[in-house]
């Protein structure tokens, strides 16, 4: 082997020689790889222009420069193929593996519910949810669990089907690619008055690209315009050709909003699974799944809900979530009840884990706490390699305009706060994914469930970084340092908006012609129940002035559970009044909204036109 001198120190020639990297990897595995001392690593870096220290995670074209100079083929291994080396460090096989036939029992189908924006997928979840739930158990399904099981019956035996209720958005893109990977069944929602439209054919590609078949729901038949026949005709097009007309797609006519037809759909689903398909599982192995959806409760810490896709997970097991791990102290199913275990295509809510996992994120069940741990801490030691190896650079939203004018390549630093993981995820995914050219690049310097905290204002302060609340507010007197900091923080409840600022932010084109004032908060400390004008909050307020007849939204626990309310009724005592200070009490009445609780807080603002200069 030829051995090249730099700076005095031999180098090992590679002559075409593979090393495997993982993403994020250092000059210093490098050169364990390939026998080397790491300092001539740093000085053939030097050489090439780039400086480098030893220890650094670089980036894949760093690796692979290097590997070039020195004639080695340099491999940077997946993520996936990575946590599969993992798991055999460990001796855990995760994958299809559940053992002989006769350990095979039938599981219920995954079915993901998928379509373009306004076509009617929430509302299909919520009738679907309703044709299934007995009077009295309807106020349990509020649970924010991102998935639910549901009954229906086909040639007189009871079938069961499981429903991932991811969002539905087009925006959510990494979330529906993940969420097919998961659902054994995808029901492509398309409304009868419009057709299919560009997010009907991007929700079929991805069903496509999963491999899972789909049943089509042709919703708004009740509409005036609707044409079902057409959108049998459009999605011919695109290979899904209706049975009626000698294909094997089941198509079937609802209303979401008329309850129509919501049988005969999950009929379809059973069948098509039925026809397509061979739903089996080992339920007596170790547990192993996917997590739809995790946030942070108040009450009861991190919490996940998972998919198991093969064996029983039970109470008291030890699991790894992603980069999370603990104890499953507890389970609820989507009504809220306890359960003991759950077995094969069964969605719950898990407690007990040490920190909040990611949508789409595996799980498997381990025998030792310990394992669960050393498994967790190298997965989050490779993410964090991996996002130390991207370039930083820093610039605020409001210079954008001037550096793009200025000709200077530049970044802007994201700091993403949300009221779940599954949202963050999808959100950070659609802001990763904005086409604004070369002169600028997005870059996501922390993303986390829960408020905005003073923490991440110190990091936003530090970096130039603009914080992004999605259904969160800020908590304490992160707002007050924001302020003093001179932080951007920006707040939105609907995904598009937060999409479209930052778009136009980077194109420079930000010119918002209102901004939104917060003019004082108020602490509910009774709740007062009147026949007359419903539930009276008893509140303190805290900061600022409420004013009658401004907009509200109203916090729960940092996370925003109202938005667009109004100060219908302001008093003190027993008198009406227009407006109190800070400092005293009042009672405020929010019209129709009756949802509140002691210890929200009602936050009032007005809209202000912004001055342009």
């Amino acid at each position: 082997m030829q051995a090249p001198s730099v700076g005095g120190i031999m180098l090992p020639r590679g002559n075409g020689a593979t090393v495997r990297l993982s993403r994020g990897a250092s000059l210093t595995d490098f050169a364990e790889k390939i026998n080397a001392n790491p300092a001539s690593l740093v000085q053939v870096m030097l050489n090439l222009g780039e400086m480098v220290t030893a220890t650094q995670s670089v980036s894949d074209e760093t690796l692979q420069l290097l590997a070039d100079e020195m004639n080695y083929v340099v491999e940077i291994v997946s993520p996936e193929e990575e946590d599969r080396e993992l798991l055999e460090s460990f001796d855990i096989d995760f994958g299809e593996n559940e053992g002989g036939e006769e350990m095979l029992v039938a599981r219920p189908p995954v079915v993901t519910v998928m379509g373009h924006v306004d076509h009617g997928k929430t509302r299909l979840l919520d009738a679907i949810r309703k044709t299934n739930v007995i009077a009295g158990e309807a106020g349990g399904i509020t649970q924010h669990i991102g998935a639910y099981q549901v009954a229906t019956e086909v040639n007189d035996e009871e079938r069961r089907i499981t429903f991932i209720d991811t969002p539905g958005h087009e925006a959510f893109t990494a979330m529906r690619a993940r969420g097919a990977k998961s659902t054994d069944i995808a029901i492509l929602v398309v409304a009868a008055n419009d057709g299919v439209m560009p997010q009907t054919i991007e929700a079929l590609n991805h069903a496509k690209a999963a491999d899972v078949p789909i049943v089509v729901a042709v919703n708004k038949i009740d509409v005036e315009g609707a044409d079902p026949t057409k959108v049998r005709g459009q999605l011919t097009e695109f290979g899904l050709v209706a049975e009626e007309y000698g294909g094997d797609t089941m198509f079937v006519d609802i209303s979401a909003r008329e309850g129509l037809h919501i049988d005969q759909l999950l009929e379809a689903v059973v069948l098509t699974a039925d026809a397509s398909l061979d739903l089996r599982a080992n339920a007596e192995q170790d547990a192993q799944g996917i997590a739809i959806e995790a946030h942070l409760d108040r009450g009861r810490g991190a919490v996940a809900t998972v998919l198991v896709q093969r064996g029983t997970l039970r109470v008291g097991e030890t699991m790894v979530v992603g980069d999370a791990y603990g104890r499953v102290r507890a389970m609820l199913d989507d009504k809220g009840n306890n359960v003991e275990e759950a077995g094969p295509s069964t969605p719950v809510l898990v407690l007990g884990l040490t920190n909040v996992p990611g949508a789409g994120d595996n799980f498997l069940v381990v025998d030792e706490d310990r394992t669960a741990r050393q498994i967790a801490e190298k997965r989050a030691a490779r993410e964090r390699n991996a996002a130390f190896a991207k370039r930083t650079r820093r610039v605020s939203l409001e210079d954008l305009d001037k550096v793009l004018k200025a000709g200077e390549v530049q970044q802007l630093n994201l700091i993403i706060k949300g009221d779940a993981s599954g949202s963050v995820e999808a959100l950070e995914s659609s802001l990763l994914q904005l086409d604004v050219g070369e002169e600028v690049d997005i870059r996501v310097l922390h993303r986390g469930v829960g408020a905005v905290t003073e923490s991440d204002i110190n990091l936003a302060s530090g970096s130039d970084a603009i914080v992004i609340g999605f259904n969160v507010r800020a908590e304490g007197r992160a707002t007050q340092m924001a302020d003093r900091e001179g932080v951007d923080v920006r707040y939105y409840s609907v995904i598009y908006q937060a999409i479209e600022e930052i778009e136009a932010a980077l194109k420079g084109m930000l010119k918002p012609e209102y901004e939104e004032v917060e003019l004082g908060t108020a602490e509910i400390r009774e709740v007062f129940r009147s026949s007359k004008l419903g539930n009276i909050a008893g509140v303190l307020i805290r900061s600022g002035e409420v004013k009658r007849n401004t907009k509200a939204r109203l916090i729960r626990d940092g996370k925003v559970v109202a938005e667009d309310l109004n100060i219908q009724g302001l008093r003190r005592f027993k008198d009406d009044v227009t407006e109190i200070r800070e400092g005293f009490e009042g009672g405020i009445n929010l019209g129709n909204f009756n949802d509140i609780k002691i210890d929200d807080v009602i936050a009032t603002y007005e809209m202000r036109e912004k001055p342009r200069g």
